[in-house]
């Protein structure tokens, strides 16, 4: 007589994982995407949640900001996204957030944000730039021109031009021991001598210059720099 083994055999019914959570705002909606999936299971589930939310051909356009998480994304695929969120109609790709970026963006925001330090002195004719923050420890000379992605601080005296802000920063700031400058330049505003020379006269003290809320340059004293521009002391805080 023959023995049988019968094997019990469980079969759990799983829920397919979501990819895709939507989220809507005032602004639009808000995708929030899966960083461990494929590219190509994210672009399905994708390209089926938004069929099913699609609006008619008259509905004006809604946009739409994907976040990514841990997930680089390549040009190309960045490109897919946005063909398939454009192609239901009134869908449109307005931002794409990712925790990682590419080692020459890495570079390019450590010198962009760095703090660079110089000991020399500036002479007419002569221009030093940065990316980053410029600490200049000597003088500028008239004639003489820095200029900074970021703010400018000067242990000396500015005699000659400056420029803040070039990478379009309104929040940028120019500092100095002793301000005395030929021309000054925050962003895209521009302010000079001899306007400046009769609010700095008899002035001894070091003092900044910032762009105020009518979007004019005003030079004041240093001390009032950290209720001016309290990020500039964002590590103190943190301590």
């Amino acid at each position: 007589m023959s023995n049988y083994i019968l094997v019990e055999v469980n079969v759990v019914n799983r829920q397919k994982q979501q990819y895709v959570t939507i989220k809507g705002t005032k602004e639009g909606l808000t995708l929030h995407l899966d960083d461990t999936c494929s590219f190509q299971e994210l672009l399905a589930e994708i390209e089926a949640k938004l069929a099913s939310n699609s609006n008619p051909d008259d509905s004006p356009l809604l946009g739409v900001r994907l976040k990514v998480g841990n997930r680089f994304l390549t040009n190309k695929q960045q490109e897919k996204l946005r063909n398939v969120i454009r192609s239901k109609k009134n869908f449109i790709v307005e931002e794409i957030e990712s925790n990682v970026i590419t080692k020459e963006q890495a570079i390019q925001w450590k010198e962009e944000n760095e703090i660079v330090p110089v000991a020399r002195m500036v002479r007419s004719g002569q221009v030093l730039e940065v990316k980053g923050d410029l600490l200049l420890i000597g003088d500028v000379n008239p004639g003489g021109t820095v200029k900074a992605g970021g703010n400018i601080f000067v242990l000396g005296a500015l005699r000659g031009n400056a420029y803040a802000g070039l990478l379009g920063n309104n929040e940028a700031v120019i500092a100095a021991s002793l301000m005395r400058p030929t021309l000054l330049s925050i962003s895209e505003t521009i302010n000079r001598a001899p306007d400046l020379s009769e609010q700095l006269e008899g002035s001894n003290e070091m003092e900044c210059a910032y762009i105020d809320k009518n979007e004019q340059i005003i030079i004041d004293r240093l001390q009032l720099l950290s209720h001016l521009r309290p990020m500039l002391t964002r590590l103190e805080r943190r301590m």
